[in-house]
């Protein structure tokens, strides 16, 4: 093992623990509070959400899926990461912008900045899985895209349940269902708005709102990299080397 992979085992097994702890009397809290405000919302409401969520993601990931490239079949883990870190400056940037850009235009824009934000997030971790050589035009490969961003951006509690999927995920995917609409579209919607309402509640607000977008999407963006790093560290067989 290089001092490279020898580095990045450590920074995996310190991510392995953060992912497994249990819940803090704070994360359980904050998530009795976001279950009673759930609560409080019709049930209408939460499949219009869940379906416009849905429509969203779903057509991001057809999208993305031809214009990603195609997948890195050469390299070593650190010539790969180095990559992954090269995209992710642009996409940090790109997010960046978005963020101010929509934080400036007041409760309009800063709505706007949803969709947005998630294509770029979402585009970000095809760029991913190709330069670690996984293929996303693979249906399953893109449900793991998925459990990748909904372990970034969960609660404690969910996240502990979704990293174990991610974990053992060659497993995991032979459970999977053959059609992928059968995928869990309102637990990923609320658990996503759920960790994001607070980062990006005061992007609405006139005069701040630009420069709270600019640093929200910038360190959601770094938080995606992180995960998506260490997942794929995870299928490249590094915490078993």
């Amino acid at each position: 093992m290089s001092t490279y992979e020898q580095q990045a085992l450590q920074e995996l097994q310190q991510w392995q623990q953060q992912m497994q702890r249990a819940p803090s009397y704070l994360n359980r809290f904050a998530r009795q509070v976001q279950i009673r405000l759930n609560n409080l919302l019709p049930e209408k409401v939460h499949k219009a959400i869940t379906a416009a969520i849905k429509q969203m993601v779903s057509g991001v990931l057809l999208g993305s899926r031809y214009t990603s490239r195609r997948p890195v079949t050469e390299g070593s883990l650190e010539e790969r990461e180095q990559t992954v870190r090269q995209h992710l400056k642009y996409y940090r940037t790109t997010a960046a912008a978005e963020g101010a850009v929509t934080g400036a235009g007041g409760i309009l824009l800063g709505l706007a900045d949803f969709p947005l934000l998630l294509g770029i997030k979402l585009k970000f971790l095809f760029e991913v899985a190709a330069l670690y050589g996984f293929d996303a035009h693979d249906y399953t490969e893109r449900l793991y895209l998925l459990h990748v961003f909904q372990l970034a951006f969960s609660s404690q509690h969910s996240r502990n349940e979704v990293y174990h999927r991610v974990a053992d995920w060659d497993a995991y995917r032979q459970t999977l269902p053959t059609d992928p609409q059968a995928f869990d579209w309102r637990t990923f919607q609320q658990e996503y708005r759920d960790y994001i309402d607070l980062a990006k509640l005061a992007q609405l607000v006139p005069v701040i709102g630009a420069a709270v977008g600019a640093v929200a999407n910038y360190k959601l963006i770094e938080q995606l990299s992180t995960t998506a790093m260490n997942c794929y560290r995870l299928r490249l067989g590094l915490a078993a080397a």
